[in-house]
């Protein structure tokens, strides 16, 4: 059972000098980084996955993160983003800019299907497969109601995509994978923001079975395509 941010600045940051919290804040992004890492393995999900889950615990580190910074202020300190972090930063400024998104995900025997979600006025959304082009009608699963473009811009920001890395691959973890599943993700911009883009070669990030849902893609789906 996970504690909360309040209850891990009590037993662990209160009274601590700004020197030992930035220590601690140190620590709180590494235990992010190797949760990640361990969802990002090929392996991740063959055996039983130990409760609180790498997924929760991921969440709430980050709550405790945000108030170990809190503390880090409140003891003098004046905290200083990294160049990950800055880069983070600067993908969610700019959320409220991108007009378009296009997702393509498939593989060289089953094909590919792209997703296109026109963000300039309202959202709509379409689905590519070949020359064949359908309408999508994108839902909120939390609220079981058809994503707005704001509801879809905030849907994206809790995902932490700013945080991904550009590409991923297998031989990150000494496999070489041949065809499989390969994947690209382009968000376009309209503030004269270049286009941001991420990839993978039978390598995922963390949340990105979350990612899939905001476009109705499950792991059937996924599989009839293969």
């Amino acid at each position: 059972m996970m504690i909360s941010p309040e209850g891990y600045y009590e037993e662990y940051l209160k009274g601590k000098t700004k020197e030992q919290i930035m220590t601690a804040i140190r620590g709180l992004k590494q235990e992010i980084g190797r949760l990640k890492n361990i969802m990002e393995s090929p392996n991740y999900g063959l055996e039983p996955i130990i409760h609180p889950s790498e997924d929760t615990r991921i969440y709430w580190t980050r709550e405790y993160l945000e108030r170990a910074k809190l503390a880090y202020s409140e003891a003098g300190g004046n905290y200083k983003l990294s160049i990950a972090e800055k880069n983070a930063a600067d993908f969610d400024d700019n959320l409220d800019s991108i007009n378009k998104i296009t997702f393509s995900i498939g593989g060289f025997f089953g094909g590919y299907r792209s997703y296109i979600v026109d963000l300039t006025d309202g959202l709509k959304a379409c689905t590519k497969s070949w020359e064949k082009e359908e309408p999508l009608l994108l839902f909120d699963d939390d609220n079981e109601e058809p994503f707005t473009k704001d509801t879809f811009i905030a849907a994206l920001k809790n995902l932490y995509i700013g945080e991904w890395h550009r590409h991923y691959s297998t031989k990150r973890f000494g496999y070489l994978v041949c065809d499989g599943t390969q994947w690209e993700l382009e968000f376009e911009y309209n503030n004269g923001n270049k286009p941001v883009r991420f990839d993978g070669d039978n390598s995922y990030p963390y949340n990105f079975d979350k990612f899939q849902n905001l476009f109705g893609i499950d792991d059937s789906e996924e599989d009839e395509d293969e």
